[in-house]
């Protein structure tokens, strides 16, 4: 196995990863930004008062993201066992 197939699946198993990890970081983001904003606004210093609408969020997010998500997985997957002849030998 050469050094640059090494390099070359390890960067597309990162670009998966944050391609994956993309959607529900930036919903987690936003959320945490809008919440903390209006705990500013109001000086309300309650810690469970951005748990909830961040968990409501990211599930809304899996809901609609999923699909795309595990397409994306997937592919990735099926393309890395496709290639193992071809890293191996």
């Amino acid at each position: 196995m050469s050094p640059e197939a090494v390099l070359d699946l390890t960067q597309n198993a990162m670009w998966t990863a944050v391609l994956v990890a993309a959607p529900m970081l930036g919903v987690a983001l936003a959320v945490g930004l809008v919440i903390g904003m209006f705990q500013a606004a109001t000086q309300i210093n309650e810690m469970t008062l951005s748990f909830i609408p961040k968990l409501f969020a990211l599930f809304l997010t899996l809901v609609f993201a999923g699909p795309w998500l595990l397409a994306t997985l997937t592919n990735y997957t099926q393309q890395l066992i496709l290639n193992i002849p071809s890293v191996i030998g």
